[in-house]
């Protein structure tokens, strides 16, 4: 009886592997990812910035809804934000009637080290590179 391994149960082997790598990293770079947010409300709570509630905007409009979370926003455009906990939220969600009335509940996500990868050219960017520039708007020009 041949007991090597059949080329489909090697491949599923190497798939799981594959995988099981491909998590590994991804937990790794989340709490990277999560370290940096740390610091960032931990530098901005010591220069006296207080956190304030956050709005999530409307794709493709100028509206904004309430949301249930209080924080600071890390990008202009005020699509993302972080709490006094360092969790980070994507505040940008569909317009709807109900969320214009009621507001919207946002969950925390899981942070990446580069923000806005596979967005449009010029719209992504390292993690530590928008909290630094955050940190020189709330310190102001020097």
């Amino acid at each position: 009886m041949d007991t090597e391994p059949s080329w489909r149960d090697k491949r599923r082997e190497a798939s799981a592997a594959h995988a099981a790598a491909l998590e590994q990293r991804k937990a790794a770079e989340t709490a990277q990812a999560r370290a940096l947010l740390t610091d960032f409300v931990r530098q901005l709570q010591a220069r006296g910035i207080e956190p304030q509630p956050l709005r999530a905007p409307v794709a493709g409009s100028s509206a904004s809804y309430r949301t249930n979370v209080t924080g600071w926003y890390l990008r202009r455009n005020r699509s993302l934000g972080v709490d006094a906990d360092g969790n980070f939220y994507i505040l940008a969600t569909p317009a709807g009637l109900k969320s214009r009335l009621a507001g919207v509940r946002l969950l925390p996500s899981d942070p990446p080290l580069t923000v806005g990868l596979g967005a449009r050219d010029g719209e992504s960017m390292p993690l530590r590179q928008l909290l630094d520039l955050r940190l020189e708007e709330v310190d102001g020009p020097a």
